[in-house]
């Protein structure tokens, strides 16, 4: 039942307050038709306010006040503002979110306080679908401080979205000043260079490793190979799913690319040759490795990092005498 009474006639001085706004009440007789349309439609007509085109209605479902010309009552089912609150109030909360209010720039977007205590503004359907889960709510504020550190992490800053308006690019800036559109994706692994600074893979600095992998039978192998980042390399390149058993064992830092392509070479044929059995069949690893050769029984590990062992204290020594940047 409404919580409001029919008005009876008033002076001109009376006023329904309606949503905290005092609306003087006009003076005249609610039309059958209206009432019984008001009816119908869910709510008391309760008597006309503002000027005659107008009419105050009680909602039988929450019991409160709403005021709507009558024009809309007739001709459209009047919405109550206090259960399209509470409506909105509990799909934001089947989300994790809090409603704060209506954006007044387009009816269909709500603002809204995520978990983290950002505010959002989102579409109600992508609400109704968070709150389903069917998809998920990304804060732009978090998200744009991980990719902030994300590149910090690499040396770079981000300085905004990417000027050609690919989603998957944005726009950096290098320590030496270069700005540059980079793939996310290649910020995240740190698989790209600064196109002013960077020398390129044959003359930076790379790293020979050794990587352990876990295959599907429980047997272990053990790759080597050469690289810039072994730990983005085994990370983002080689390791097929993000929870392989898999680990970076040992890497050695070479002057440059082109000295450690030569080594890694060097060492392949020194192992292939003393241990040709040691080669593992790609189609034993390819559905964990995504690599076509250069992998090695387990049993050849302790081989592998004596090799290891002894290409590092020979690259010491070459530093220390100066002859370490392009000897082999």
């Amino acid at each position: 039942m409404c919580r409001h009474h029919h008005h009876t006639p008033a002076t001109p001085e009376q006023t329904l307050t309606i949503a905290g706004e005092a609306l003087p009440i006009h003076d005249a007789d609610i039309p059958p038709q209206w009432a019984e349309r008001a009816r119908r439609k869910g709510y008391d007509a309760v008597c006309r306010v503002k000027d005659r085109y107008h009419i105050a209605l009680c909602c039988h479902r929450c019991g409160e006040m709403v005021s709507v010309k009558a024009f809309t009552l007739m001709n459209n089912r009047p919405r109550c503002p206090t259960c399209l609150g509470r409506k909105w109030d509990g799909e934001a909360q089947q989300a994790g979110l809090v409603f704060l209010r209506r954006d007044p720039r387009h009816t269909q977007y709500g603002l809204f306080r995520a978990g983290c205590g950002h505010e959002v503004r989102r579409q109600w359907e992508l609400i109704r679908r968070i709150g389903a889960g069917k998809v998920g709510l990304r804060c732009e504020t978090c998200h744009l401080a991980i990719e902030q550190a994300e590149a910090r992490a690499q040396g770079w800053t981000r300085l905004g979205t990417d000027p050609k308006n690919n989603q998957n690019y944005r726009l950096y800036r290098h320590l030496c000043g270069h700005r540059q559109r980079i793939a996310r994706a290649n910020v995240q692994s740190g698989r790209f260079g600064c196109g002013h600074c960077d020398p390129g893979w044959i003359a930076a600095p790379s790293f020979i490793y050794a990587m352990r992998f876990q295959l599907t039978d429980g047997e272990t192998v053990v790759k080597l190979g050469f690289s810039r980042n072994p730990v983005s390399r085994l990370r983002f390149q080689l390791a097929r799913s993000l929870d392989q058993d898999c680990a970076l064992l040992q890497q050695i830092r070479i002057a440059t690319g082109r000295k450690a392509l030569s080594l890694e070479k060097q060492l392949h044929a020194r192992l292939r040759k003393t241990f040709p059995e040691a080669v593992v069949a790609k189609e034993r690893f390819e559905s964990v490795i995504n690599v076509g050769s250069e992998i090695y029984e387990g049993w050849l590990e302790p081989v592998i990092l004596r090799h290891l062992d002894e290409l590092a204290a020979r690259e010491e020594r070459a530093r220390r005498s100066g002859r370490g940047r392009e000897t082999d």
